[in-house]
């Protein structure tokens, strides 16, 4: 083989490995979930597009970085981060560092390739700030739906049991 054509042989192993590794991944989030056709190849992480991290979770990538509404996470996109590289001209977010950087908890199933994201704290904050429950609504011992708001202006307490 020649130099040349051993070049080109390396160029086309470099441009297969730096390439996305296309998996149909599934994301679970907020009651939602998201195929994510294009991601790339890591054991413990889950990096997609930008356009991707907004249908799994909102976040939009900006300039200023990761963004939920009026809430920004600093991301770098000159420079290989945790959060953000590119790979043969395509931008990468990870989706698990932003994950941890907001103490969300995840799940993975490698098997199956589904991820699972628990809620954000960031957005528990709003009714904790605010002390008023989030509405819901149960059965109650009889079997009648009770809600929240049916003892709206009252103290409740609430008293949880499991089984299992």
């Amino acid at each position: 083989m020649s130099t040349k054509s051993r070049l080109m042989a390396g160029v086309f192993l470099l441009a297969v490995l730096a390439r996305p590794a296309v998996a149909d991944v599934t994301v679970l989030f907020d009651d939602a979930v998201v195929r994510v056709d294009q991601t790339l190849a890591d054991p413990n992480d889950l990096w997609v597009l930008p356009a991707d991290l907004t249908r799994i979770n909102g976040f939009e990538l900006k300039p200023e970085g990761a963004c939920l509404d009026t809430f920004c996470v600093p991301v770098r996109q000159d420079e290989d981060s945790a959060l953000f590289v590119t790979r043969a001209g395509w931008g990468w977010f990870n989706v698990t560092e932003l994950a941890r950087r907001l103490q969300q908890a995840y799940a993975v199933d490698h098997d199956n390739q589904v991820w699972s994201f628990g809620q954000m704290p960031l957005t528990r904050q709003s009714f904790l700030q605010s002390a008023v429950a989030p509405d819901f609504t149960l059965l109650d011992r009889q079997g009648s739906p009770v809600s929240l708001t049916d003892f709206r202006g009252t103290k409740v307490l609430i008293v949880t049991w499991a089984s299992w």
